[in-house]
C-alpha cells in the first residue's frame, strides 16, 4: 500500500511551520530560523510569481487542507489519460491513480522513459493497470494521431491530466506548428488533445479534465500582441504566459461545458514549487531560478506532494468544475491544500473566450 501524501511535510533538520503526528498536521512555534525559511521560500514565490491578487467569478468552496491521497476514494473501473507522466507530478498522478485502480495511460515522448515509468509503478503496485503512448504536443500531427490512436482503443476517457509542460528555456524555440514552444507545449498541445478526446470524455458518466498551472502566472498575463513572443522573448514571462492561457482554458472549458451540455467538470491545479526536473531542463541550475531553487530545494515540497492538488481535483467527490487548487502557504509556494488565487488577468471571460477563439483559429481545432 502507498504511504498517503500530504500537501504539506515536516523537513528534517529544519524545523516546520506543521509537524505530522500520523494523522493531522500539528502546528509548531514559529523559529527565528523558520522566519528565514519563510523569508526565502516567498523570494522563491516572488521570483516566479510575483504578489498574488484574487479574483474569480466562481462560487468557492474550499476543499479540506488535510486531504491526503489516502482520501482517494477507489478509481477502479475509471480511465485516466495523463500527460508527461514519466516523472515529476505526472508520475505521482499516474502511481496514485494506478494505485487505486484506475487504468491509466501515460503520454510523453520518450518510450524509454515510458517503460521506465510502468516499471517503477509496477514494482509498488504489482496489478497496476498502465501503458504508455508517445506523444509530442509540441506537434499537433502528433498529438492528433494520439487522440485518434485512444479513439481506436479507449471506450472513454474518464479523466485528463493536462500535466506536461516546460519552462523558460534560455533562448526561444518554436514548435514544429511554429508557435513559441512553451505556448505550443504547456497550452496549445493541451487545448488540441482535450478536443481530441472529447468525444471520448464525453462518454463517461463523471469526466474530469484537470489542467496544470503555475505560481509564475501572477508575473503577466496573455499578451495579444505578441502572443508568440517574436517581438520580445523574456523566458519567465514566456512561460507565466502560457500557464496563465492554461489556466483561463481550464475556467473557459467549464463555462462551455455548462453552455453545451458536455457534462465535464474542468478544473485548474498547481503544485507551488516542487522539486522535479524542470528547473534543470528549463533555465538551468545555473539561472536565477535555478539558484534560488538549489539554495531552498530541500525545504521545497516533494513531487508527490505538488501532485496533491491535481489529484484531489482529478478524484475528490467534493472537487467542483471551474475551482483552481493549490498550495495555501506564503505565496503558494507551498502549505495546505486549499482555494488557489486566481489573478484578474485570468478570470476575465472576455478575454478567455477570445483566447479560445483564437487558438481554435491558431490550431485548426474545434469542439464538438
Amino acid at each position: 500500500m502507498l504511504d498517503p501524501i500530504r500537501s504539506t511535510r515536516a523537513v528534517q533538520p529544519a524545523p516546520s511551520l506543521f509537524a505530522t503526528d500520523g494523522v493531522r498536521p500539528v502546528r509548531r512555534d514559529v523559529s527565528p530560523f523558520r522566519h528565514e525559511q519563510q523569508r526565502r521560500l516567498a523570494a522563491v514565490g516572488l521570483l516566479l510569481g510575483g504578489v498574488l491578487a484574487a479574483s474569480s467569478a466562481f462560487a468557492q468552496t474550499a476543499p479540506d487542507p488535510d486531504w491526503t491521497t489516502a482520501d482517494m476514494p477507489s478509481q477502479a473501473g475509471r480511465i485516466f489519460v495523463v500527460t508527461g507522466g514519466t516523472s515529476g507530478m505526472g508520475y505521482e498522478d499516474a502511481r496514485a491513480l494506478a494505485a487505486a485502480g484506475a487504468e491509466v495511460v501515460i503520454a510523453a515522448r520518450n518510450p524509454q522513459r515510458g517503460d521506465e515509468a510502468i516499471g517503477r509503478i509496477r514494482a509498488e503496485v504489482p496489478d497496476a493497470r498502465v501503458r504508455f503512448e508517445a506523444v509530442d504536443l509540441a506537434d499537433l500531427s502528433s498529438v492528433r494521431a494520439f487522440g485518434q490512436r485512444l479513439g481506436a482503443t479507449l471506450p472513454r476517457v474518464d479523466g485528463l491530466i493536462n500535466n506536461a509542460a516546460i519552462m523558460a528555456p534560455p533562448e526561444r524555440g518554436t514548435s514544429v506548428d511554429g508557435f513559441e514552444l512553451q505556448f505550443a507545449t504547456n497550452y496549445a498541445g493541451h487545448f488540441v488533445l482535450t478536443a481530441e478526446l472529447l468525444p471520448l470524455l464525453r462518454r463517461s458518466e463523471a469526466p474530469r479534465v484537470v489542467t496544470l498551472s503555475s505560481v509564475a502566472i501572477h508575473r503577466g498575463g496573455i499578451n495579444f500582441d505578441d502572443l508568440q513572443s517574436t517581438v520580445s522573448y523574456q523566458p519567465m514571462i514566456a512561460y507565466a504566459q502560457s500557464k496563465t492561457a492554461c489556466l483561463m482554458f481550464a475556467l473557459e472549458l467549464q463555462r462551455r461545458s455548462d453552455a453545451n451540455g458536455w457534462g465535464i467538470q474542468s478544473m485548474a491545479a498547481h503544485p507551488g514549487v516542487a522539486v522535479t526536473e524542470l528547473v534543470a531542463r528549463g533555465p538551468g541550475l545555473e539561472s536565477e531560478q535555478g539558484r534560488q531553487w538549489s539554495a531552498m530545494r530541500e525545504h521545497l515540497q516533494t513531487a508527490a506532494q505538488g501532485a496533491v492538488p491535481t489529484l484531489y481535483a482529478a478524484t475528490a467527490p467534493e472537487a467542483r468544475g471551474g475551482q483552481y487548487y493549490g498550495p495555501t502557504g506564503p505565496n503558494e509556494v507551498s502549505g495546505p491544500l486549499g482555494l488557489a488565487t486566481v489573478p484578474a488577468s485570468a478570470s476575465d471571460p472576455a478575454a478567455a473566450a477570445r483566447l479560445w477563439t483564437l487558438t481554435e483559429d491558431l490550431t485548426g481545432t474545434r469542439f464538438r
